[in-house]
């Protein structure tokens, strides 16, 4: 199964393995009651906004292996052989679709989240730095496109530096936010990435809004991901139309507009360089964006400074409370 059509089985089973190291009936949330709009003075959003709307644009072209990359031909070529199409197919992220995407954004003074590979960034370190230097956040996604859970956690520490160093190096700003490959991280990512100093993380689909967790003893913020509004999963795919995606794009931020009049609300999208970013598909995102604009009290917002904002309001920001599941077979797993 490639990574289309894992995110096109539907979101539940998705949601099922990226939460696989958490046992989900020993879950604990906290929330104040009386949510209106503001809690003892403090507003859901900075400024009273109603929605927060957070855009994640992942830089993955050069992280993908050049022998088994998924995306572009539904026949696996040869093993050994390297996949000259599919990975030209990737590189237009690069070449052309990161550009495009970053216009777009300066065009309607809009600030996204990149989560970088960290292959993908040391064979671009000029476009991560363009990124960068036009007012975006630089993310992590990992050091490359690979099963980082499979890692001892030693191994996975430096996994996880390695990819911090690349965007450093590239970029002059050290990540403050982590999104695993296929979100599927360790039992130990999370601790790791709050001992490595990062502020949250992206690998959650339960919620329409942030949470915090305590790691270390100290606060640790899910900034949730979606996947129905990912455009792996909208695109590229027998009956698809860009108006039904233009229309869920519209229909999901109507319905969390409305809800954002009494709670705290999040409207999530991702976009791929090498799917969102060709010339037809920019049109759709534009023709969103000035819909969305034509409403008073949107933020968009980068993932960082949402978080931010998540830690500086915790009497609104639910506190949740998590155990790590024992899991059957792990008990023998030296990685553990």
């Amino acid at each position: 199964m490639d990574r289309r059509e894992f995110l096109t089985t539907g979101s539940l089973g998705a949601a099922g393995l990226a939460m696989q190291s958490f046992d989900q009936s020993k879950e604990k949330v906290s929330r104040p009651e009386g949510l209106s709009g503001e809690t003892d003075g403090q507003a859901f959003w900075p400024n009273k906004a109603r929605l927060a709307i957070s855009i994640s644009l992942q830089f993955e072209a050069g992280g993908q292996p050049i022998t088994g990359a998924s995306g572009l031909i539904p026949v696996p070529i040869k093993q050994g052989y390297p996949d000259l199409a599919t990975n030209s197919y990737f590189d237009y992220g690069v070449q052309e679709g990161i550009p495009r995407l970053l216009d777009l954004f300066d065009k309607y003074q809009i600030k996204v989240t990149s989560f970088m590979v960290g292959q993908a960034v040391d064979k671009n370190p000029q476009l991560a730095r363009a990124i960068v230097q036009r007012g975006h956040e630089a993310a992590a996604h990992g050091k490359q496109w690979n099963w980082q859970y499979q890692l001892s956690k030693a191994d996975e520490r430096a996994w996880i530096q390695s990819v911090q160093q690349s965007i450093l190096k590239a970029t002059g700003t050290m990540p403050s936010g982590y999104d695993c490959y296929w979100m599927r991280g360790s039992v130990h990512t999370l601790g790791l990435l709050q001992e490595l100093g990062f502020t949250y993380h992206n690998n959650d689909l339960s919620r329409d809004e942030p949470y915090i967790q305590d790691l270390n003893g100290k606060p640790f913020v899910t900034m949730p991901y979606t996947i129905h509004m990912n455009d792996i999963g909208s695109y590229d795919f027998p009956g698809f139309s860009p108006q039904d995606y233009e229309q869920q794009l519209k229909d999901e931020f109507d319905q969390l507009y409305e809800e954002g009049a009494s709670r705290r609300r999040m409207m999530l999208i991702s976009f791929h360089d090498r799917i969102s970013g060709h010339a037809s598909r920019v049109r759709v995102i534009e023709r969103f964006l000035r819909y969305a604009q034509q409403h008073e009290g949107v933020w968009f917002a980068r993932k960082d400074e949402l978080a931010q904002y998540a830690l500086a309001t915790p009497a609104i920001t639910p506190k949740v409370i998590r155990d790590v599941a024992e899991k059957s077979g792990l008990a023998g797993n030296t990685n553990l």
